[in-house]
């Protein structure tokens, strides 16, 4: 199959999903059960607006978020992150990958955990009747292969958990990605679909969906300068994805109509990448629908959407560091070590 005719195939098969799991696609305003798993686990992800496909940098944790980013080069890295989020809750992350020269398939695992702290347990009066620590966590099996001298699929499974008290429930879900790699020119594109599946146990006995998203990504370093660029558009399967809360707006002095440009570049995410030499990699990033979902009208915003981050290698191992704002004055820290365990162990 040549890659004309696999970019049909790719299409027609995404366009099949799309409708097949129409009952499946994602809702506004939280309304989507594990929220979470919007949420970055890897620090470079975190850096570059929190949602980047189509950049394969020197990191495994860039996996988790699109499986056809996989291949050899990744084979026996492990990255652990962790993140301070706001009000106590704490975020950990686990990624590795393993390359089969046999089934020339590169495998990869993720497990992303949150803990949200131990909150007070009241009835509806308000009385206190003791405690919990609600907590979500996801585990991710990805296989990615290549096609052809420029492309590569890959395919992630997922089971979900949370708990919440005694309100539980679990799902299972899928994300296929494709990754199209032009090292010559430092160009790359990635299309993937993320979050199909459905609820194994509801919390109350209602189904709810889960937050299903349709991306697409380009990247492109430059040849004669030390930067590199992506552009990522999210939730491609519904145009106008803003959540207005007329209430809120209106006590907050927040406009409650979008125009049209609002609603097209409220999917966009923008990076750019900052390379110091073989070692030290510096990334910002912009992400318009946090911008105007966090923004809070007459108080101004500051810096609410931008992130920021910083990589450093060193011979056996990089560090990762990243800034994500979320309010005028309130932020996030992510921090991750990726070990290259070949050197290390000498595995």
């Amino acid at each position: 199959m040549n890659p004309p005719a696999l970019i049909r195939t790719c299409g027609l098969s995404f366009l099949i999903v799309l409708v097949s799991l129409n009952g499946w696609g994602q809702t506004l305003g939280g309304k989507a059960a594990y929220a979470f798993l919007n949420l970055p686990s890897s620090p470079m992800q975190a850096a570059a607006g929190g949602v980047a496909i189509a950049y394969r940098g020197e990191d495994v944790g860039w996996t988790a978020g699109n499986p056809s980013l996989l291949y050899k080069g990744y084979s026996r890295q492990l990255n652990a992150a962790f993140n301070a989020f706001l009000a106590g809750t704490k975020g950990y992350g686990l990624t590795g990958a393993w390359f089969s020269e046999k089934l020339q398939t590169t495998f990869g695992g993720n497990v992303h955990y949150l803990d949200y702290g131990t909150l007070p347990n009241t009835d509806a009066a308000g009385n206190r009747l003791g405690e919990f620590r609600p907590v979500d966590f996801v585990v991710q099996a990805s296989a990615a292969k290549r096609y052809l001298q420029k492309w590569s699929y890959g395919l992630t499974l997922k089971f979900i958990q949370s708990a919440y008290g005694q309100y539980r429930s679990s799902a299972v879900a899928a994300d296929i990605g494709v990754t199209y790699q032009d090292s010559a020119s430092r160009l790359s594109a990635a299309v993937v679909v993320k979050n199909m599946g459905a609820q194994l146990k509801t919390y109350a006995g209602e189904t709810e969906e889960l937050p299903f998203d349709l991306q697409a990504g380009i990247t492109k370093r430059l040849e004669k300068a030390p930067f590199g660029f992506s552009l990522t558009a999210q939730h491609l399967q519904t145009f106008d994805i803003l959540y207005r809360d007329t209430a809120f707006n209106r006590d907050n002095n927040i406009s409650s109509s979008s125009s049209t440009f609002s609603k097209l570049v409220t999917h966009l995410v923008v990076a750019t990448y900052v390379y110091v030499g073989q070692s030290i990699e510096a990334t910002v990033g912009y992400n318009f629908l946090k911008r105007q979902q966090l923004a809070e009208g007459s108080e101004g915003s500051g810096l609410t959407g931008f992130s920021a981050g910083m990589r450093i290698r060193f011979p056996r191992l990089q560090v990762v560091y990243a800034r994500s704002a979320y309010q005028k004055g309130v932020a996030a820290n992510q921090i991750g070590v990726t070990l290259f365990l070949d050197r290390l162990v000498g595995l």
